[in-house]
């Protein structure tokens, strides 16, 4: 029977804790210390936790007899510390974004293959079995070509000091959209204001355009009364609205539709047909997200296996980050995604992920 895997969670603000409570909770893993630098925090952990050593010290963790680190740190702190615990020979795990930019992204990746240690990003919602599901209909063709997707993440807050609205919150949508596409886009727009912080965009709209005239938007705001995590998917035959606020019923499939009439000979006998039909709601097995992603984190170490968010899927979400605050510094101007190497699927990981069988629906 394999030993279980040691580990060290950074960052005990809003993000570590969960996966602290998380990572304790996996029979193949032992959580053995949470770091922060500020103490009232860990005391608060040890009280949750007592068998779990707190310190103050990140070096604590690089020279501990851990198998891996968890990073749930400010993002600037990413890459520094991702960087020393790879070098320490420990397996990493980072809280999106991966780093601050490409550059830092593919030395963490040369550095983890190099090193031969697992590298894993948290795209939490590349575990929810909600994106799953949306993945298994478009893919068998349910709803019909896949014609563009619509994103809106709106809360108050959180607000953020080193990162701008579109790296905070765009980050999650960006993840599922390149997940959904299976491609990287050909060109990035993005447009934005700060109302409260100067410099720092509270409220963005991103706009991704990908080959064969698919498109994405993506609508971030901290500065909205409501709190809305909704996307929608429009294909040729149906549509998909993922509402995760939603306890119960998070995928609603539209059968509705825009038909084109396929012969017509004057203007005046040009008549759109719209199609409204009945309303699907699939099941899905109600799983925590960020578990079903920490056993992944462990089961990848324990099993030699490539994550689903690996340290390249962390890579092409900051590519476009980065090229939508050029576009932001520039009132919104198009940016070219550059090709960085020859395609060969998103998550091919995926492809020997056991799946469920789909939901179908009537025709």
């Amino acid at each position: 029977m394999k030993k279980q895997v040691n580990v060290g969670v950074v960052g005990c603000g809003y993000w570590g804790p969960n996966l602290a409570r998380n990572l304790r909770q996996i029979p193949e893993c032992n959580l053995r210390y949470v770091c922060d630098t500020n103490p009232e925090r860990l005391l608060h952990m040890r009280r949750l936790y007592p068998e779990v050593e707190g310190t103050q010290n990140f070096d604590t963790l690089l020279n501990g007899a851990l198998d891996a680190i968890v990073i749930a740190t400010p993002v600037r702190f990413h890459y520094p510390m991702a960087k020393s615990a790879l070098l320490a020979g420990k397996h990493t795990f980072i809280e999106k974004p991966m780093a601050c930019s490409v550059a830092e992204c593919e030395e963490l990746i040369e550095l983890a293959h190099k090193q031969g240690l697992v590298l894993m990003v948290g795209h939490t919602f590349l575990y929810s079995p909600a994106v799953l599901k949306i993945k298994e209909i478009i893919e068998w063709g349910d709803i019909g070509e896949l014609r563009y997707i619509s994103a809106r993440r709106l809360n108050l807050g959180l607000f953020q000091k080193d990162i701008n609205v579109t790296w905070d919150l765009a980050t999650h949508d960006i993840s599922i959209v390149l997940y959904i596409m299976d491609e990287m886009p050909v060109s990035v727009s993005c447009r934005g204001d700060a109302h409260v912080t100067p410099g720092v965009e509270d409220v963005s709209t991103l706009y991704l355009s990908f080959r064969k005239n698919k498109a994405a938007t993506v609508h971030s705001s901290w500065l909205d009364p409501k709190k809305v995590r909704e996307m929608t998917f429009v294909g040729s035959r149906r549509m998909i609205v993922y509402d995760d606020v939603s306890l119960h019923e998070k995928i609603k499939i539209y059968d509705a539709r825009v038909e084109v009439p396929p012969h017509y000979d004057t203007f005046a006998e040009f008549q759109y047909s719209y199609h409204y039909g009945d309303v699907y709601i699939p099941y899905i097995k109600q799983d925590e997200p960020l578990k079903l992603e920490c056993q992944h984190f462990i089961d990848c170490i324990r099993e030699g296996k490539t994550p689903r968010t690996s340290g390249e899927n962390g890579l092409q979400v900051v590519q476009i980050l980065e090229l939508a605050t050029q576009s932001l510094k520039h009132n919104g101007v198009s940016v070219p995604v550059p090709e960085r190497r020859q395609w060969a699927g998103l998550h091919s990981p995926l492809l020997s992920t056991e799946v469920s069988e789909p939901t179908r629906v009537a025709a």
